[in-house]
């Protein structure tokens, strides 16, 4: 099984991985939000794995134009869930699923299991 790579093909940082992993030998599969959409249940995974502050990314454009109300009702999982359905951008990219069932978030090789 290899590892799945979730994110936006233009972020730098999801091509930075593809491209780390593709020089490890690693021939992992690319899941586009763009095109495929959010996996309601990954993101479960996702959030039991890392929480869910690790998950939402607050630095991104997408979080920064947030109504500020909306930024305000994000205090728990099912909230940063329920933004992050709606809004892809504010997933901290990429997620990673390894085949081990690891999940890591962002590029940094250092910490990953390959």
């Amino acid at each position: 099984m290899d590892p799945i790579v979730y994110g936006i093909p233009n972020c730098d940082t999801v091509k930075k991985a593809r491209n780390w992993l593709a020089d490890q030998g690693l021939n992992a599969t690319f899941h586009d939000f763009k095109k495929q959409g959010v996996p309601a249940a990954e993101v479960d995974v996702w959030l039991a794995a890392v929480g869910w502050e690790a998950l939402l990314n607050r630095k991104g454009t997408t979080w920064r134009k947030l109504d500020p109300a909306a930024q305000a009702c994000v205090v728990d999982s099912a909230s940063a869930k329920k933004i992050m359905l709606e809004h892809a951008s504010t997933i901290k990219r990429p997620v990673i699923a390894w085949p081990s069932g690891q999940v890591t978030v962002g590029f940094t090789p250092g910490q990953w299991p390959a």
